[in-house]
């Protein structure tokens, strides 16, 4: 399963239901994407530490960019961000996703919903 960055938010929040979707999942990948977001977002180099401490611990695998994500997001861009709001990250996040043949869990249908072939799982906290 590929987690959206709204999970491990979810989840750092102490949300029980991120906790269990995390736990759950026997297979858990990240994109790069959502990666180098959990590490922008820690005040400090420990708090950066500890994000790194939490993926490793839950054996996440960040999965990278590559030619095919980067190809493959910029056709959603350009076929779905003006009816659905999709934003570059999400469409490298859904690209990553397809590319991987994983589900993706999320919070935000809205920018998913329109992409044909993507398996989506929607969390709700």
């Amino acid at each position: 399963m590929l987690f959206d960055t709204d999970i491990l938010i979810w989840f750092q929040r102490k949300n029980a239901r991120a906790a269990q979707c995390i736990d759950a999942a026997p297979r858990r990948c990240i994109s790069v994407l959502t990666y180098m977001e959990l590490l922008q977002c820690p005040q400090s180099k420990e708090q950066q530490q500890l994000a790194r401490d939490f993926l490793s611990e839950f054996n996440f695998t960040i999965l990278p960019m590559t030619e095919n994500i980067g190809h493959r997001a910029s056709i959603y861009i350009e076929d779905y961000s003006s009816a659905t709001g999709m934003r570059a990250g999400d469409a490298l996040i859904a690209a990553t996703a397809i590319e991987h043949n994983l589900e993706l869990l999320t919070g935000n249908r809205r920018h998913f919903k329109a992409i044909p072939g993507l398996k989506l799982k929607i969390f709700k906290p």
